[in-house]
């Protein structure tokens, strides 16, 4: 690959504090191209042959377009910008003759970049990195903090992807130690059957149609989860989250901030009082999260972070909302990831000390969907 591609802020800390501030962006710029100009000829994707991890199907459960647009793509991404390129690295056992190849997710197709080296393992690693221009021409100065939760869902629709497929388990690079690539999935081929690497789809394995069928669910969101359901969503949130903290608020009839316990069967009251309101103002003044059911908050990555840590907390929180909107989907909730959050100082509103404890992301949650809210 070629890490000379500087598509980085000169200085991620700064680019956070003042993302978080509440200075509105500017005028829109342009996008550019949605997909990145990769050098080489383009490549159709081949099935895959008996016993082949195959990387059309994977591509297709976790990154690829599925309109001529190219914003309905099963990994979500802030303003459907998709700013989240990415870089195959091919070995043995794969549809794929091993290379190095750039993945068009419009047209499904890759552009072969150069031959297999020496110690790439068998399957394929996706590394991915963000093109800033697209998410930056309408969100501006905002765009950093959603960038890198772009790319931690997107980590995390390869994860699931693969699972979906029973590929080997997929081993994620999340540390945020490097700008670009930000994340690297790599996914094994399949063990042989009755193998100790082959793996069967079990319960909590999603299909390829559950995949397929993700979608960030349109405003308004109503109806209070079940506290069942709603403790599920928070596990998976706090098992995928890092050392992210994670709480959920709710309003009536006992409006608060609700935990998981230590032991994670049951949750508890973090906080007492209305908070929705309060989130929805916080959330660039997106006024419907203030009658949501329920927001899932991802917080923590304190003012004065490093960029390791920056990068790390930020890819783990898409990471996990992502896993978290698909167990929503599991209990037939309606929900949407919330990205964008100016003045967000949680820990600062629950009495703590400033600048510690900042929401990160977020994913608001009800029984409705807004196509059912217009039907009564």
């Amino acid at each position: 690959m070629d890490h000379s591609r500087d598509d980085g802020p000169a200085d991620l800390v700064t680019a956070l504090a003042r993302a978080r501030s509440p200075e509105p962006p500017g005028p829109g710029t342009p996008a550019g191209s949605a997909v990145r100009a990769w050098p080489g000829p383009p490549v159709p994707l081949p099935p895959a042959g008996p016993g082949e991890l195959d990387v059309r199907a994977l591509l297709r459960l976790s990154l690829a377009a599925s309109d001529t647009a190219g914003r309905l793509r099963p990994a979500p991404s802030a303003g459907a910008l998709h700013p989240v390129d990415t870089e195959l690295a091919v070995g043995a056992g794969c549809s794929l003759p091993p290379g190095r190849y750039g993945y068009d997710p419009l047209r499904r197709h890759v552009h072969h970049l150069g031959r297999h080296t020496g110690g790439t393992p068998p399957g394929v690693t996706a590394e991915l990195s963000v093109t800033a221009r697209r998410t930056a021409s309408h969100y501006g100065h905002r765009a950093w903090p959603l960038l890198l939760l772009d790319a931690g869902h997107s980590a995390a629709a390869l994860v699931l992807a693969a699972r979906a497929l029973g590929a080997g388990e997929p081993v994620v690079r999340l540390d945020g130690l490097a700008g670009q690539p930000l994340a690297a999935v790599r996914v094994p081929p399949p063990g042989p059957p009755g193998g100790s690497g082959h793996r069967r789809p079990g319960p909590g394995v999603p299909s390829p149609a559950e995949l397929l069928a993700r979608r960030s669910a349109p405003p308004p969101l109503r109806g209070v989860p079940p506290e069942d359901t709603l403790r599920a969503v928070l596990a998976t949130a706090v098992r995928e989250g890092g050392d992210l903290r994670w709480c959920a608020a709710v309003g009536t009839p006992r409006p608060g901030l609700l935990e998981l316990t230590a032991d994670g069967t049951a949750l508890r009251r973090l906080a007492t009082g209305e908070a929705r309101p309060a989130l929805a103002a916080w959330a660039a003044g997106q006024a419907w999260i203030a009658e949501a059911g329920a927001v899932l908050l991802a917080y923590g990555c304190p003012t004065g972070a490093g960029a390791p840590h920056i990068r790390r907390t930020h890819l783990r929180a898409g990471f996990a909302v992502h896993q978290a909107h698909l167990t929503a989907q599991r209990h037939h909730l309606a929900a949407r990831p919330v990205g964008s959050w100016q003045q967000a100082d949680l820990g600062a509103a629950l009495g703590g000390a400033p600048g510690r404890d900042w929401i990160v992301h977020g994913l608001a949650l009800g029984t409705r969907h807004a196509d059912e809210e217009n039907t009564t």
